[in-house]
């Protein structure tokens, strides 16, 4: 190696030759072409994006010397894509890891085995570029890399997710020229990238050439001061130069329309005032944006402005001086086929998608993203955590914690520069963007001197917006001076801990929750209970759920089946697993029911009763700037799950933060039982670059009376009781009626058999069921759970016994216990069992729970029914599934689905589709005979093709087999869902920890094409 210097293994050494940091821009020709923003229509632009000349080496150590001379012979290298990663190209290892370094953990150095990838490619320069400075813009290449133009050495750089710069004038010749680009997987740096991710390597942001005036604007600042009243605005923009430069500056507003201008010369560095009347403002739900173009020689540059005031005021947090709440997401870099290479249409469906479901704000984690993701979020309206690219998570973990270890990069002064430099690169290059609100230190690092030079140099360098490190809480015990951040930050602080928070007199600044609520598979179920107290205290400033999507990998198995993999399933040690399917949508940006649950509970409108007899409910506008006359209301009254009445309300009024009474002309019919709800919908009155009219906001729904059920299984002609034959045969009780014929087996305390006219409803016994397929957040429960031997418990029958009630019907006793290998019986129960003449049969099962288990996944009844029992029809919550702390985002109804549309897919099979609230639910085939369940109170309801075990076992989709039969739960109560995976433990209201319950449950075989009442 010796054609380069080792600069890999030195933080002394952060680049050779790079361009000072500076603001983000493209220079185009003309305010037309700059305004459009699309980089090829700049005739000072080129890209070299596009297919390269590719050698990939398992270690740099056998590079062979030469490659970048202009006459290499490159025959036989492959040919590459850039912007790309190596890993999802078929070069070097996937791997995925969270809080472990991929390496020895020997700060700076890496492993001797060091993979290389070593670029090559030819480009022209048009003739035109001639008398132009050139240079060359890698925006995003990982983890470090090596510079070569025509054979001579341009420079080094590392810092993987901010732009690299580089003047090649003295380099390049018109005509043809050759580059070459060695990329190194790791370095130094790879210690300060410890972020929870897959560990992607390559050049996978774009590459360009900017041709400049010899005499350019490098730099600009656009400062902006508002009026107390917000009555006038100074733009104070600093302007940086190459050379002496002659600049004309123009603002013009939203439309086009020129605002205000300004002409200046500039010798090196300048500044212009421009002041501007009564200014539109700029935030996330109108984001109102000027332009400021400034012209100088050929070249003009534009930069969006967005007129805003961010300030903490007695602890509260406050954007043009309205207390807000950020209502965020955490977002990484993540796309199933090209890893962290992000195309810009995916940008923009991951920007529709948040703003459908009500998201605000979006914490870039852990590193600034492409600049043109910050542009669209102007446009959108999102307000963006600014993240330094710096995690190293792993120092800690690599002494287990010991006291200290976590801070030892951040405390030591060799590392001070290259902590600082990821601040600074982050903010030159951001500094201009409306969206950014905070800037962020990093993440996860400690935090010592080393962060407060950060942040110190961030404050001297823009005042204008807080600053913000997560890593400072006294939970980690790092330096206690804070003084030089603006706010407090926690990760998964439990409710208590936020109330708390916001409660002591003695925290005066605001806290935001940078990560909380762990959106990993079946979750999170703690969205309502946050967001309850954070409204309630102005301190508490809101937070961002962790994360934005599921990072798998699309692959597909030997035989073809299409998957998407996680940590582990390409082979890589040390792996951490499927912790990086943790989102609130899939990885092909499908949403998960947790995002539609985020969606209610963040919902910028409230709707409450106020007096529902009268028509008359209370609108709260949660909007902090926008009315709500973009709005229009729905509503409709339904007799169980049956439109009666509707009508449209469309004109909402009420200001942001302020409420209106609204009066509903509907009327509920006297003297009719039945179950009356109340459902009203807030959408969108016109199409917007998000969403389409009509699209719905919120949704709120009442009950309006209490009357009893109109039950489908209560009665009606052909319905009444026959008298019924009862026999014992082998220790099973056979018992006929009219039209069915069900069979109890004595030893077994279950039923074999139901049928009617000789229809089977039943493949296998029914059984008792206490165990579920372990959501991710019972990540911790699920080893206490198996420890105990829960997931095979089985039903110990003491005595079963039976009798005759008249004719017409029987009575089976049976007590019984679950109990496990090697354990004692986890309940007792008592289940008394009347069959029907009518073949109804009535399930009362009173239960006695061990006293030292801490909480029951569930308690329930399962069934298993027949192949071609497909159809479904529930009254209750829906259309998607529910638990008892995942249920804001469901309405309750009558609903008709198949099996398959129940379930919910999860990449790591568990517990789904299930539904919290049912009131009754028929499953049966195509032609309606099947059963119909109910219960004394409502229960939780599930039809499946597979068992709990089958989902246990599987740790993929395509190893999910599906039964032809169709599964059943109907449970008394499961516990909720949570967020524990990282979270906090499941709340106290959700556990299902009765030690003592009764719960009565009826099945009815039904035929419902016979004219089955409320069917």
């Amino acid at each position: 190696m010796s054609f380069v210097n080792k600069y890999w293994e030195d933080p002394n050494v952060l680049h050779v030759n790079r361009q000072k940091a500076r603001s983000y821009y493209i220079p185009y020709s003309g305010k037309e072409t700059a305004k459009a923003g699309q980089r090829g229509g700049s005739p000072f632009y080129q890209t070299l994006n596009g297919s390269w000349k590719f050698q990939y080496y398992p270690s740099v150590t056998q590079v062979q010397d030469g490659f970048y001379q202009e006459q290499a012979d490159l025959s036989g290298w492959d040919d590459l894509l850039v912007p790309s990663c190596w890993q999802v190209n078929g070069y070097d290892q996937l791997q995925y890891v969270n809080v472990r370094y991929p390496i020895p953990v020997d700060p700076p150095y890496v492993p001797d085995k060091n993979p290389a990838g070593v670029y090559v490619r030819e480009f022209n320069l048009k003739e035109q570029w001639d008398e132009k400075d050139k240079y060359i813009v890698f925006e995003g290449v990982n983890a470090c890399f090596y510079v070569w133009v025509n054979g001579v050495f341009v420079g080094y750089s590392q810092g993987s997710r901010i732009p690299s710069e580089f003047d090649i004038s003295s380099h390049v010749k018109r005509g043809r020229n050759r580059i070459a680009v060695m990329v190194l997987k790791w370095c130094d740096g790879t210690y300060l990238e410890d972020q929870d991710l897959w560990r992607y390597t390559g050049i996978f942001r774009d590459v360009y050439l900017l041709a400049r005036d010899a005499s350019h604007i490098r730099d600009v600042f656009v400062r902006q001061q508002l009026a107390e009243d917000f009555s006038q605005a100074v733009l104070q923009v600093e302007l940086e130069a190459a050379g002496s430069a002659e600049v004309k500056l123009e603002l013009q507003d939203a439309q086009g329309k020129p605002v205000v201008d300004g002409v200046t010369i500039v010798d090196g560095r300048g500044s212009v005032q421009l002041t501007v009347d009564n200014p539109q403002l700029w935030n996330a739900e109108q984001p109102y944006l000027y332009q400021l173009y400034v012209c100088s020689g050929e070249e003009v540059l534009r930069f969006p402005v967005g007129f805003r005031r961010i300030d903490i005021v007695d602890g509260v947090f406050k954007i043009n001086n309205q207390a807000i709440k950020l209502k965020g997401v955490n977002r990484h870099d993540s796309h199933p086929e090209l890893g962290q290479t992000i195309p810009i249409a995916h940008m923009i469906q991951d920007l529709r998608l948040m703003k459908r479901h009500n998201v605000n704000t979006i914490r870039a984690s852990h590193y600034p993203n492409d600049p043109r993701f910050l542009e669209l979020c102007n446009e959108f309206g999102f307000y963006v955590i600014d993240e330094a690219d710096l995690e190293c998570h792993g120092i800690g973990r690599a002494e287990d914690w010991a006291e200290g270890a976590f801070h030892k990069l951040s405390a030591n002064p060799e590392w001070r520069a290259a902590f600082v430099e990821r601040a600074e690169r982050m903010v030159e290059r951001d500094k201009n963007q409306p969206c950014v609100i905070m800037w962020s230190m990093g993440n996860e690092s400690g935090y010592a001197e080393n962060h407060m030079a950060m942040a110190e140099w961030t404050r001297r360098r823009d005042s204008s917006r807080p600053v913000h490190y997560e890593g400072a809480a006294p939970v980690y015990k790092g330096n206690p001076n804070v003084e030089c951040l603006d706010l407090e930050s926690r990760m998964y602080a439990s409710v208590d801990d936020i109330r708390g928070y916001a409660e002591d007199e003695s925290n005066t600044k605001p806290l935001f929750l940078c990560e909380y609520s762990h959106a990993m598979g079946n979750g999170p179920g703690d969205l309502k209970d946050y967001w309850e107290v954070i409204y309630r205290y102005p301190k508490l400033m809101g937070g961002c759920v962790w994360e934005w999507c599921d990072h798998g990998i699309k692959t597909e198995t030997a035989d073809g089946v299409p998957f998407f993999a996680y940590g582990g399933d390409f082979g890589e040690v040390p792996h951490d697993g499927n912790f990086c399917i943790d989102g609130l949508v899939t990885p092909d940006r499908t949403p998960h029911t947790g995002l539609l649950e985020l969606k209610q509970v963040i919902a910028p409108v409230r709707i409450e009763a106020d007096d529902l007899k009268t028509g008359l409910v209370k609108v709260t506008n949660l909007y902090d700037f926008a009315d709500l006359s973009h709005l229009a209301l729905r509503w409709k009254l339904e007799k169980d799950g049956e439109i009666i009445q509707q009508g449209t309300v469309w004109e909402l009024t009420a200001a942001p933060h302020a409420a209106q009474v609204l009066k509903l002309p509907y009327e509920v019919p006297a003297n009719q039982a039945g179950r009356f709800f109340l459902t009203l919908s807030c959408w969108l009155k016109e199409e917007t670059r998000w969403a389409e009219a009509g699209y719905e906001i919120m949704f709120e729904q009442f009950e309006l009376e209490q009357d009893s059920i109109d039950a489908p299984i209560a009665g009606g002609d052909g319905w009444g009781a026959s008298d019924i034959q009862v026999r014992e045969e082998a220790g099973r009780l056979v018992v006929e009626g009219f039209d069915f014929r069900h069979v109890f087996d004595l030893n077994a305390g279950a039923f074999v058999e139901i049928s009617k006219q000789g229809v089977p409803m039943l493949a296998a016994p029914t059984h008792f069921q206490i165990w579920r397929a372990p959501i991710d957040n019972d990540m911790y429960m699920r080893k206490k759970w198996q420890d105990k031997g829960l997931d095979g418990a089985k039903t110990k029958v003491y005595r079963a016994e039976w009798k005759a009630q008249g004719s017409q019907a029987v009575e089976i006793a049976v007590s019984f216990s679950l109990t496990g290998y090697n354990r004692y019986p986890y309940l007792h129960g008592e289940a008394n069992w009347i069959i029907a003449g009518t073949g109804a049969i009535e399930l009362d099962v009173q239960v006695k729970v061990r006293e030292d288990l801490e909480f029951l996944p569930r308690f329930g009844l399962q069934l298993t029914m027949p192949k071609g029992m497909e159809q479904v029809e529930y009254f209750g919550n829906g259309p998607h599934e529910s638990y008892i702390d995942k249920r804001q985002s469901v309405k309750k109804g009558r609903y008709q689905l198949t099996v398959d549309e129940m379930f919910e897919n999860y990449i790591m099979p568990q517990e789904n589709g299930s539904r919290f609230g049912t009131e009754w639910a028929v499953v049966s085939n195509a032609l309606g005979m099947g059963l119909a369940f109910q219960a004394s109170q409502p229960f939780s309801f599930q039809a499946s093709h597979y068992t709990p075990e089958d989902l246990t076992k599987a740790e993929h989709t395509y190893e999910l087999v599906k039964r032809k039969e169709t599964i059943v739960h109907l449970d008394y109560k499961m516990s909720g869902v949570g967020s524990a995976s990282c979270g906090p433990e499941l709340l106290e209201p959700y556990r299902f920890n009765e030690k003592e319950f009764q719960y009565k449950l009826k099945l009815q075989p039904v035929f419902k094409e016979d004219g089955y009442d409320g069917i």
